[in-house]
């Protein structure tokens, strides 16, 4: 019983189903965001940096980091040719570059306008974020070709 409730776990997180595939995403979104979030908290709380030059660098190495492990471990793609990988990728950073408005928005609004701690909203601003980059990367990056 036990080896068997073994087994079908090892399958829902690594089979190739779509339960498989969110469970891989919640890992690497919970990777990619203490990327994110202990570059910038590193910079802004312990170096002093600005709050949004912070993000700004943060949220680039992060992305960095999330294309490679979302498409070799979460989506499991690849790319048949330069170019398509390089389609690929802007979509991705495209995206990206999106979801980044929405952070720094929301990173700006708690430490510049409510006068708020900014790495509470930074925190507040990735649960938005990580739903809103899986569903972007499902349906426009990584789509499964026909």
């Amino acid at each position: 019983m036990v080896l068997y409730t073994y087994n079908k776990i090892k399958e829902f997180v690594f089979g190739k189903g779509i339960g498989g595939e969110r469970v891989r995403y919640l890992i690497v979104g919970g990777l990619t965001t203490l990327v994110n979030f202990g570059l910038f908290t590193l910079l802004h709380e312990i170096m002093g940096v600005d709050s949004t030059v912070s993000n700004l660098i943060s949220i680039p190495v992060s992305i960095l980091f999330a294309y490679c492990a979302n498409k070799l471990a979460v989506f499991r793609q690849r790319s048949e040719s330069f170019k398509d990988l390089s389609v690929e990728f802007c979509k991705f950073v495209g995206s990206r570059l999106f979801t980044m408005a929405i952070d720094i928005g929301i990173v700006f609004l708690f430490d510049n306008v409510l006068y708020w701690n900014a790495t509470v909203g930074k925190a507040f601003s990735q649960v938005f974020v990580i739903i809103l980059n899986y569903i972007i990367s499902k349906a426009l990056v990584f789509r499964t070709k026909k």
